[in-house]
């Protein structure tokens, strides 16, 4: 039978680590500018001249019953792509959908006058699959106050140290994201699991995951197993002679 670990130490990333959400990239304010009109020539014609079109909303505008959907701010837009893509080169996904940007729309390219600014959360990029160009971005408005439903990506730490592993056990790492709703101002990157103390059998499960109070994890089974420290097929006891 599986055990639980004797020395259960799993937490949210440190606050100081440079993938905190109290920092948000404040240094990637991402520009933007409105596009009043749509269409495949026009998001091509965008894209030659080094822009990706945008969109930004509410979340609740992702709601696939119309019914639960209300009112909100939706602006249509173009960013620069060297800057979108200086930002995926520092925040490698998918932390960057765990990552709250400051975002101003300015009235044209090179423009001083301020239309909007506010904090944006990622929620899907398009690319070229095979050119890994991106074709188009999806933002959603993560203002202090906003609730938002976020797919926190999960890190394994500590496997150099862990007991099972030693002994020739294998990390089952069972989950790689959980959903939480959050508020937007405590946003985690990342969630770290610390394995360190684990032995063979030993298992994290979601309801082991310190995070803060604020956070609501979305899963109807909170005894839902992270990660496992399983026997590795080499270990498995060879039948005995007859």
């Amino acid at each position: 039978m599986s055990r639980w670990c004797r020395s259960l130490k799993t937490v949210v990333q440190n606050p100081n680590s440079p993938f905190s959400q109290t920092s948000s990239f404040s240094y990637h304010t991402i520009q933007a500018i409105p596009r009043e009109c749509t269409g495949s020539r026009i998001a091509a014609r965008d894209r030659a001249q080094g822009r990706i079109p945008a969109v930004v909303f509410s979340q609740n505008l992702l709601q696939k019953n119309p019914q639960n959907r209300s009112p909100a701010r939706k602006q249509l837009l173009t960013t620069e792509r060297k800057q979108i893509q200086a930002i995926l080169n520092s925040v490698d996904l998918p932390f960057f959908y765990s990552t709250t940007f400051p975002l101003q729309i300015r009235a044209g390219s090179g423009s001083s006058v301020l239309l909007e600014s506010g904090k944006v959360l990622p929620v899907k990029v398009h690319k070229n699959e095979e050119t890994g160009s991106i074709f188009n971005l999806v933002f959603v408005w993560a203002n202090d106050g906003t609730e938002l439903k976020v797919d926190v990506p999960v890190v394994f730490k500590g496997e150099d140290n862990c007991p099972g592993l030693k002994k020739g056990g294998r990390l089952n790492r069972i989950r790689t994201t959980l959903k939480y709703l959050c508020p937007a101002e405590n946003i985690p990157p990342k969630i770290e699991v610390d394995v360190s103390n684990l032995d063979i059998g030993d298992k994290v499960l979601m309801n082991d995951v310190e995070v803060h109070p604020s956070l609501k994890l979305l899963s109807k089974n909170e005894n839902m197993p992270i990660c496992k420290i399983t026997v590795t097929n080499s270990e498995t006891p060879e039948p005995a002679a007859t």
